[in-house]
């Protein structure tokens, strides 16, 4: 069972805390955090390492702000404004990928990490807050002139919201089912490089807690979120269940666990099968009680789910009542 703990142990290890003490037997650290001192203390005590890998995040390296042709484009042809902590880059964008793909390699060479997980591997958009930010992108050239490939058509119109308007008049199922493909494409590489360096290496998926049906399935149609279609190339999913955020009761995290479990056959006995590590809200926006973040943490670790972790250990260390319930949780399991 994965214990964990989600963004760097320094607010943790400043209490001279021990993370095994607490039950805690995974780290999950951005990768821009990792050095070899945090890597071998975490391993002495007890714990295997991920890096969270911020895969689509074109605030990355200030990135599309330095190369304007991978900012995401709208419906109308104007560039898309940052979300309240993200702004997607274009997923077409060769520059941004090869940008990715070679800083995912440089710290695969440089740590011998447990796996890496892919977080913001999405289009352009913003999901955990009760009012979600949902933009139509991207209709840059680069974006529909690999549909137009992909589709085999040719797109009418002059302008980008003459094109935007004929696509989704014309070819609106095709243009969902691209940017599916295109997502996947990311994941496949991801995959492909992880598995050179080290075969037993997990890849895991930070992804967006919406049901297939909810919200008339804008999690595909928006996102480019196929959740059966990524099994090929995820070992573990990590839904991002956090209630308070998404303005929900804890009793979300238990249902949408349940759901996931049984939408997609998760099944803990199954070598084959996935395996579901979700992540909890601990932060205090709005304010999570103890009594809170120790329920959502048992919630974590229902249905299917062989592992839990939770967003982020900051919060907790700030806490001494969610020190004291994450120690509690994490000692009742194996």
């Amino acid at each position: 069972m994965i214990k964990g703990i989600y963004a760097h142990p320094k607010p943790f290890w400043e209490q001279d805390l021990r993370l095994d003490d607490y039950g805690v037997n995974a780290t999950f650290i951005h990768s821009t955090e990792i050095d070899e001192a945090t890597l071998q203390r975490a391993q002495r005590e007890g714990c295997k390492v991920f890096a969270e890998f911020a895969t689509l995040n074109g605030k990355y390296g200030n990135y599309v702000y330095d190369h304007p042709e991978a900012h995401p484009m709208d419906d109308q042809g104007n560039q898309v404004p940052p979300a309240t902590w993200f702004l997607g880059a274009c997923p077409t964008d060769s520059g941004f990928r090869s940008f990715r793909m070679q800083a995912l390699k440089e710290l695969l060479a440089k740590y011998p990490l447990d796996g890496v997980w892919m977080d913001y591997i999405h289009w352009h958009a913003q999901f955990e807050d009760p009012y979600p930010q949902l933009v139509k992108t991207c209709f840059n050239d680069s974006c529909l002139n690999a549909f137009q490939i992909w589709a085999n058509c040719e797109i009418e119109g002059k302008s980008t919201p003459d094109k935007s308007k004929w696509i989704f008049m014309n070819k609106a199922r095709e243009w969902e089912d691209w940017r599916v493909s295109v997502i996947l494409d990311w994941a496949r590489e991801f995959r492909e490089i992880v598995k050179i360096s080290n075969p037993q290496a997990l890849v895991g998926c930070y992804h967006c807690a919406w049901k297939d049906e909810d919200l008339g399935g804008l999690r595909r149609r928006c996102l480019g979120l196929d959740i059966e279609a990524l099994k090929e190339y995820v070992d573990v999913f990590s839904p991002m269940v956090y209630h308070g955020r998404s303005g929900k009761t804890p009793d979300y995290v238990r249902d949408y666990v349940e759901y996931f479990t049984s939408r997609y056959h998760i099944n803990k006995e199954d070598s084959a099968s996935p395996q579901l590590w979700p992540i909890v809200q601990a932060q205090d926006e709005p304010r999570i009680p103890p009594e809170e973040f120790e329920k959502v943490l048992h919630y974590g670790l229902s249905g299917g789910s062989t592992g839990v972790m939770m967003f982020t250990i900051g919060s907790v260390a700030a806490d001494k009542g969610k020190l004291e319930a994450m120690k509690r949780v994490y000692h009742q399991y194996p």
